[in-house]
């Protein structure tokens, strides 16, 4: 009896400890779903594969048969301040129209602003074999490295003297001076703010205009019909088409 006594302090402590932990709340944190869709354009009209001729600033005309991009770090700005971010990649390819939209879970509240980065991150790169919107299957990936593509444009064009008038554009690299990693953040439309509601799916329309291809860094066809390794040419290029991207609408349900 003696030896049991100084035991019942430490035991009543362990029980008072079990059944705080016992009645503690769990904290779930609400959540909606936000849909992404993209509408791939030029000058404002939808893009069409193989069947439309397009004119670029310089005059030089144009058809397209591929266009693919990654979107990945999708990072939504809240009104109150709390970010909502979205660590997945995504490839949108004009060609598979189940590529041109996305969703995924956000805590609710309202955002004002949209950001994300038009590639593969430099980790990602060089993380080998991968899957998903990263298997090198898609035919966006060239080595380990020299990476991804982030985003390309193939077609025809008269103004091209490569074989079969060739326009080809692989933009990639995610070293260096060349990097063509480039985050964009879009604002919402003046008074618009996505409003995320447990239960309920919003909707973020973004354009996608393949005209900005061109300039303000001047790329003729006639000059430049091919880019398919990272350089100088590509970071131009791709200095062009981070501007490509708009909010077009938002639907909140």
């Amino acid at each position: 009896m003696k030896n049991s006594l100084p035991a019942l302090p430490l035991l009543l402590l362990l029980m008072l400890l079990l059944s705080g932990y016992r009645h503690k709340p769990v904290v779930t944190e609400k959540t909606g779903i936000l849909k992404i869709s993209f509408v791939n354009t030029v000058k404002g009209t939808p893009l069409q594969l193989h069947t439309t001729t397009y004119t670029n600033p310089f005059g030089e005309d144009y058809t397209i048969s591929k266009f693919k991009y990654y979107i990945s770090h999708i990072l939504l700005a809240a009104a109150n301040g709390t970010p909502a971010e979205q660590d997945n990649y995504y490839l949108v390819d004009e060609g598979n129209p189940e590529t041109l939209y996305f969703s995924f879970a956000v805590r609710t509240g309202s955002y004002t602003s949209l950001s994300f980065l038009p590639g593969v991150d430099s980790l990602h790169n060089v993380s080998g074999a991968q899957t998903d919107a990263l298997d090198p299957l898609n035919d966006m990936f060239w080595t380990w490295n020299t990476g991804y593509i982030m985003a390309k444009i193939e077609g025809k064009s008269p103004q091209s003297k490569v074989v079969n008038n060739k326009l080809e554009y692989h933009i990639g690299g995610f070293m260096g001076p060349y990097s063509v990693l480039q985050p964009v953040t879009l604002r919402f439309p003046a008074g618009k703010q996505v409003v995320v509601e447990e239960g309920r799916t919003c909707e973020i329309i973004i354009e996608a205009d393949i005209n900005t291809w061109w300039q303000p860094n001047d790329i003729r066809i006639s000059e430049h019909p091919v880019c398919s390794s990272p350089g100088a040419l590509a970071k131009k290029i791709a200095d062009n088409y981070s501007k490509m991207f708009t909010v077009k609408g938002i639907i909140n349900n």
